[in-house]
């Protein structure tokens, strides 16, 4: 197993019955997926999930809660994820030009979601996690500086 793990963060996005997902190539195959992506240098989780949602969707949200942290051991590349989902309302589409590794994004049913080959067992897991009604508050999160 590869280490150290890796740190990622998704958004939930709903809006009448449907999630904003994004079809993204992995491994060479159309899968889909919730916003998301790897924590960079210099960011806490909450400014990484804005700025993967803004990158990949061209939408402006405000997080509201903590869906769920997530281990999960990806058996084809051998790698340990630790995944932090967030709940987010989507306030504003802000641009039409979304990262280059991003096909297009849409607001799929959960029905729909189901159908379509998935990045991960993680995104139909925290959407599952969401819609049971499982949300922590943000105060659960906690960015302790150094003085």
């Amino acid at each position: 197993m590869s280490w150290p793990p890796h740190i990622t963060v998704a958004a939930i996005i709903p809006r009448n019955d449907h999630f904003l997902m994004v079809k993204e190539t992995n491994n060479q195959i159309e899968v889909y997926n919730q916003p998301a992506g790897h924590l960079e240098p210099h960011e806490n989780l909450l400014q990484a999930t804005l700025r993967e949602v803004k990158e990949e969707t061209g939408w402006r949200v405000e997080l509201t809660a903590l869906t769920g942290i997530y281990q999960y051991h990806s058996g084809r590349d051998d790698i340990l994820y630790f995944r932090f989902t967030f709940l987010a309302e989507p306030i504003k589409q802000i641009s039409d030009q979304l990262d280059p590794d991003i096909i297009s994004c849409h607001w799929l049913s959960m029905e729909d979601i189901r159908a379509k080959p998935l990045r991960s067992p993680l995104v139909e897991t925290c959407l599952q996690d969401y819609l049971n009604g499982q949300l922590f508050p943000l105060s659960a999160y906690n960015e302790v500086k150094q003085p």
